[in-house]
């Protein structure tokens, strides 16, 4: 029999906040945290705007030569992981090591370490770069530093799946508890791939929006006028508990982890399947893992990245797996506020559809202007709405055709 799987702890560092309750309050106020690129001159760029963290500082965690052994990656990760342990009220000192692990999602890793070093390798020579090069990059180093931190001997892995990294990490973590590997994990995402490369890059394949003049309304996710998402830094973390556990040390549960699916387009390296087939199967495993049907699921914090392509095929998958429910139920994208987090989204996401559930507030989609015909959903547009929540779902796509959907609600049976 499977062992039940609950939230006992958030964490979040984004463009809008870095504490879940500020957050949750500007994300339902509907503002943007979409700025111009302060961290390098993005002048000759054709993106020039992002969701950047101002003035990032881990001094409060630790001190500056400690840091500096963090990729700014590791350093967002890190600092979700501590305030989500915090929240979770844990004393690792009470629990078997053996017993508490964690997997952590990023889709490119420690870039700004990369880019800073191969810089130093060409300017002036191998001798220059840095010791600590090969720890700082490591996609597995936000993962090992966390069980570093906390003294965690359990269960340790990453996950790289792109877009849909974190929501992968967070699917094998239910999975450890569930089948009695663990405990207690500590899981999501992080990212921090606003740099010089990341985005000519993204930009070359003409991924990114332009609109270089109003940042702020460059994220738009199902509007007509849609060109392109929004690149975004920053980490999501939750610390899951089996049930049994979390209530006999009398944690406060904020939601139960009821099913997870995964799916792959197998089509194209970064198009998604135009009907949204894979999307669509990703959503069906999630429901028949948590033994519920489309009409259970109140809210869906899509993956809605606001590209032409992607928000089309996200939107004929819901009417594919929901039918007729797929125009009542409440949808929205927050990455129309925070911009799109890669492969840290997943976890930022389920943090607000958790915070969604427990407030009964849909979020908004902001910048919703133009109705697509082709995206003629209810997609919660431009102002937060009320409304009673028991079950919700949050969905991650990635390059490489990667397809996460995730299910959270209320304790069961009435616990």
């Amino acid at each position: 029999m499977k062992r039940r799987v609950v939230v006992t702890g958030m964490g979040v560092v984004t463009a809008l906040g870095c504490k879940v309750d500020e957050l949750w309050r500007r994300i339902c106020e509907g503002h943007s945290g979409v700025r111009l690129f302060s961290q390098f001159d993005a002048s000759r760029f054709r993106a020039r705007f992002g969701g950047e963290i101002p003035d990032w500082s881990i001094d409060a965690y630790m001190s500056p030569k400690d840091a500096k052994r963090l990729d700014r990656f590791s350093q967002f990760a890190l600092v979700a992981a501590v305030d989500a342990v915090q929240e979770a009220g844990l004393d690792f000192a009470k629990e078997d090591p053996f017993r508490c692990g964690v997997i952590v999602g990023s889709g490119i890793g420690g870039l700004n370490e990369i880019e800073t070093q191969h810089g130093k390798l060409l300017e002036r020579g191998p001798e220059k770069v840095s010791p600590f090069t090969i720890p700082k990059l490591m996609v597995n180093a936000a993962s090992g530093q966390i069980s570093i931190w906390f003294g965690l001997k359990g269960l340790n892995t990453a996950v790289s799946t792109a877009c849909a990294s974190a929501a992968n990490a967070i699917a094998d973590a239910v999975t450890a508890i569930r089948y009695g590997t663990a405990d207690v994990m500590i899981t999501g995402g992080s990212e921090a791939a606003l740099t010089p490369m990341a985005i000519a890059g993204f930009a070359k394949m003409r991924a990114l929006s332009e609109r270089n003049d109003d940042p702020q309304r460059g994220s738009r996710p199902f509007d007509l006028d849609r060109d392109g998402f929004v690149m975004a830094e920053g980490a999501g973390a939750v610390v899951l508990e089996e049930y049994e556990h979390a209530r006999n040390r009398g944690a406060t549960i904020l939601a139960e982890m009821l099913g997870c699916g995964a799916s792959a387009d197998g089509s194209h390296i970064t198009q998604p399947d135009e009907n949204g087939v894979g999307a669509a199967k990703a959503m069906e495993l999630a429901l028949a893992d948590a033994k519920l049907n489309p009409r259970d699921i109140d809210y869906i914090n899509t993956h809605g990245t606001s590209t032409p392509l992607g928000d089309k095929a996200e939107t004929k998958a819901i009417k594919t797996i929901f039918g007729p429910h797929a125009h009542e139920v409440a949808i929205s994208s927050t990455k129309s506020q925070l911009g799109h987090l890669l492969g840290a989204s997943g976890g930022v996401e389920l943090v607000l559809s958790i915070m969604a559930l427990r407030n009964g507030i849909v979020p908004p989609t902001i910048n919703y202007e133009t109705p697509d015909p082709e995206c003629d959903l209810d997609y919660t547009p431009n102002e937060a709405r009320q409304r009673k929540m028991s079950v919700v779902m949050s969905n991650s796509f990635g390059f490489g055709g990667h397809n996460a959907s995730l299910v959270a609600g209320t304790l069961r049976n009435g616990d």
